[in-house]
């Protein structure tokens, strides 16, 4: 069998925890801070698991994780 490559983007964007479900980080973190509301940055902290549905497919840009 071929081995399979990895997404790049996939790699820099999610991880596994030790039980195997995918971990991800909040979006719209990185500029125009100003116009976003207090509560809207302090719930984007941290990371969360990402949907059962969606672990699927990403699991299929991380073949070897």
């Amino acid at each position: 069998m071929p081995k399979l490559k990895t997404k790049s983007s996939a790699k820099k964007r999610f991880s596994v925890t030790g039980t195997g479900k995918i971990k991800r980080n909040f979006a719209h973190k990185r500029h125009c801070l100003s116009a976003k509301s207090t509560k809207m940055k302090r719930n984007a902290r941290g990371t969360t698991i990402i949907n059962d549905s969606d672990a699927i497919i990403v699991k299929k840009f991380l073949p070897y994780i």
